[in-house]
């Protein structure tokens, strides 16, 4: 599979499972319970990071958001990487496209996965922010293997 289809995908998939989010009339007004007391899809507008980090910080948001897509595109086309650095590099440039869409055109991005582990009211996240843990766990890990073998 190509870098390529896969921005498309998590493109896809994320802007998709927004606007069904979004345009649900129940989540507009409460949580709707998937595991109790441990897995909720609830609608958030989210103006800034991770963890509220940099809340309201929209533009400046999307500027990072955009700045970071062109220095992963511009890796991709002109340094080649090896198939694993790839993959995790498209999952990242998807993910970050997707909420960089949201910031751009709406001023914030849809989150909804809303998770409780352990008592724990973690943030809540979308598919473009699973494609982007998921992408630099994958960077970390193939850096790591890479020094492994040069050492």
């Amino acid at each position: 599979m190509t870098a390529a289809i896969i921005v498309v995908i998590v493109l896809v998939l994320d802007q998709l499972t927004k606007f069904m989010v979004q345009n649900s009339a129940v989540l507009q007004t409460q949580s709707i319970p998937i595991i109790p007391g441990f897995f909720y899809l609830t609608y958030v507008k989210n103006t800034g990071a991770a963890w509220s980090a940099f809340a309201d910080k929209t533009q400046l948001l999307a500027l990072v958001s955009a700045v970071a897509v062109g220095v992963m595109l511009w890796y991709v086309i002109t340094r080649k990487p090896k198939k694993w650095i790839l993959f995790a590099l498209a999952l990242m440039i998807g993910g970050a496209a997707g909420n960089m869409i949201d910031r751009i055109w709406l001023g914030y991005v849809r989150d909804f996965f809303d998770f409780y582990p352990f008592g724990y009211n973690f943030p809540v996240f979308n598919v473009a922010d699973i494609a982007l843990t998921i992408g630099v766990i994958m960077l970390i890990l193939a850096s790591l293997k890479e020094e492994d073998q040069h050492a």
